[in-house]
């Protein structure tokens, strides 16, 4: 177990043992992570704001069904899953229907490449620079279909097990590490693009996938 699930199962158990300030702890460390999946889920910040606070009350609602505190973050997830879809079925930003990578000749056959990026000389401060990677990076994950996006979230950025994505998501380890596969192709290819082009804003330039 990495060291943030170690601190994760310690604040679950402490939630489950009733002590005082754990509430509020256990908030401000679940709050921003399932309001970043939300939104890439969602696509509005509206929508993922109402997750935010329907998953945390769910949580609460049903503490009692967490029988093993180290399995608190694929539980929340689940959780959270569950309410992003809820939402999504009722929000008027839901798209009309789900596109495939296949619909925008995405590289589907497998040719991962390395994102190169060349030694620009004078460079910004790092702080900028990780910044602006890591929008572009969401904008890149939040452009994908919505059943690779949910496969990438769990997978790559909360860093849970395929066994643990596939019980979430209702599928098989296979067919998660199939779309993981794709989805990293796919957002690589669309990074490149942006470096290449030299504007910095993936996905701007090819609509919604």
């Amino acid at each position: 177990m990495g060291l943030h699930r170690e601190v994760e199962a310690r604040l679950a158990a402490q939630l489950l043992a009733g002590e005082p300030e754990a509430f509020d702890r256990f908030v401000e460390h679940f709050r921003t992570k399932i309001f970043h999946y939300s939104w890439l889920m969602c696509g509005q910040r509206e929508d993922a704001e109402e997750v935010v606070q329907e998953a945390l009350l769910k949580v609460f609602e049903n503490l009692a069904d967490l029988r093993d505190p180290s399995r608190v973050r694929p539980w929340v997830f689940q959780i959270a899953k569950n309410a992003c879809l809820m939402k999504r079925r009722k929000s008027v930003f839901a798209p009309a229907r789900e596109l495939s990578l296949d619909d925008h000749g995405s590289h589907g056959d497998g040719a991962d490449r390395e994102l190169q990026i060349a030694d620009g000389g004078s460079l910004p401060d790092r702080r900028l620079i990780q910044a602006e990677q890591r929008r572009a990076l969401d904008r890149a994950i939040a452009a994908l279909p919505e059943s690779y996006k949910s496969v990438m979230l769990l997978r790559d950025v909360e860093e849970l097990s395929t066994a643990e994505t596939a019980q979430i998501l209702d599928l098989t380890e296979d067919v998660v590490k199939t779309r993981l596969h794709r989805a990293r192709v796919s957002v690589r290819k669309t990074l490149e693009e942006a470096v290449a082009a030299g504007s910095g804003h993936p996905g701007e330039t090819h609509g919604r996938d």
